[in-house]
């Protein structure tokens, strides 16, 4: 038998893990760059070979765990990103940096996936508030590196500072082996084999969809805003990144509430809330006419778009109980397709119409996406009704 709050502990290092592996990455970026005299296109070519890794991650994480569990899997994909930092770290040649980066994108999107996952399955009630809680840690990772690394850059090297966050990543995987985790689904006694049928279910694909405007929100938003506040405001640049790293400490710290304070509100209130402050944060963006408003637009938008995951997957684990890991895999990967796809039409908007249509597309993100719950908590209430 595992112990549930040893489980909770070991998917929050994991998350916090992928937090840090991320921003770690990204922080190095220029220094990969001039290391390998790469042009913009080179770069940006090099980069969008992560997101790929972790749609990869993402897309097998699920039906494995469900057949073998998730202890076998989380070392694996630990083993996975130690090898992708260290390679990253000191390759010699920029065809194995690139096997390098897909192979951490890979084992990250397995680890993001599988500790959601995992949660969900332990958590009988409130799973939505136990999922905010597990996120809180991703928001931990995320902005407390760039804190670290400007302590750190000035004494040591990019390639130690890689191949010391690839031991730490090491020692999660060794700390995995002595974890008691959830028996797989197969173990159980599931038949897996009847997973496929649940991707015709229309709850399950309303969620996917849910997800891909969730996604895309965070990714423009993530993406875009330091271009918007430049363009917009006259934003000096290091201002900019003051402010995307408040839109984070929003999202967590409303992930904290929610797994917290919040804890026993309904999931369709949750999410209520949560558009009206979405709603707010755009109204603040599009008309701050100084900095400190555009800041409090983004602390909002950052607090609304803190529940939707955490909701939206709790749903997830509730309804597909019997194969979890399957159903995450199928929602998460329509997520990241909704990063990639809308983040690359939100470049061509930009492009030809004014990056001061980020509001727009953001607005009309918004409006979807409460249609689309509006037919999620509908589905839900006429299946709680017939369970009576």
């Amino acid at each position: 038998m595992y112990k549930k709050n040893l489980v909770f502990a070991a998917a929050c290092l994991g998350l916090l893990l992928f937090g840090i592996g991320l921003i770690t990455l990204g922080s190095v970026a220029s220094d990969l760059k001039t290391k390998f005299g790469l042009d913009e296109i080179l770069s940006g070519t090099l980069f969008s070979i992560m997101p790929v890794g972790i749609l990869v991650g993402s897309l097998l994480f699920g039906p494995v765990c469900d057949r073998y569990g998730y202890k076998l899997i989380l070392i694996l994909a630990c083993l996975g990103m130690f090898a992708g930092f260290e390679g990253i770290a000191y390759a010699s040649s920029l065809t194995l940096l690139k096997i390098f980066i897909f192979l951490f994108g890979t084992s990250g999107g397995i680890i993001n996936g599988a500790t959601n996952a995992v949660v969900a399955d332990i958590s009988k009630d409130a799973k939505a508030a136990s999922l905010s809680m597990l996120g809180v840690f991703f928001g931990i990772g995320a902005l407390g590196m760039p804190f670290v690394l400007g302590l750190l850059k000035n004494s040591f090297s990019f390639e130690q500072i890689l191949a010391a966050v690839g031991v730490f990543t090491l020692a999660i995987g060794v700390f995995y082996i002595f974890i008691q985790f959830p028996l797989s689904k197969k173990a159980q006694g599931f038949a897996l084999a009847k997973s496929s049928a649940f991707l015709k279910d229309s709850l399950l694909i309303l969620i996917a969809f849910f997800l891909f405007f969730q996604g895309s929100f965070e990714a423009i938003i993530n993406n875009w805003t330091t271009t918007y506040l430049k363009t917009q405001l006259a934003v000096a640049e290091n201002n900019t990144l003051y402010a995307l790293s408040l839109y984070v400490l929003g999202m967590t710290v409303m992930r904290f509430l929610t797994g917290s304070i919040f804890r026993s509100v309904s999931e369709k209130k949750i999410m209520l809330g949560s558009f009206v402050i979405i709603l707010l944060g755009i109204i603040f963006l599009k008309y701050a006419q100084s900095f400190y408003f555009a800041v409090t637009g983004l602390i909002l938008l950052g607090g609304g778009l803190a529940a939707g995951f955490p909701v939206m997957l709790g749903i997830t684990g509730s309804c597909y109980a019997e194969r979890s890991g399957t159903a995450f895999s199928f929602v998460l990967v329509g997520s990241l397709i909704g990063n990639m796809l809308v983040n690359y039409l939100m470049g061509l908007t930009a492009k030809r119409f004014g990056i001061y249509h980020l509001t727009t597309v953001v607005f009309i993100e918004l409006i979807v996406m409460v249609i689309l719950s509006g037919f999620i908590f509908s589905i839900l209430n006429k299946r709680s009704s017939l369970k009576k």
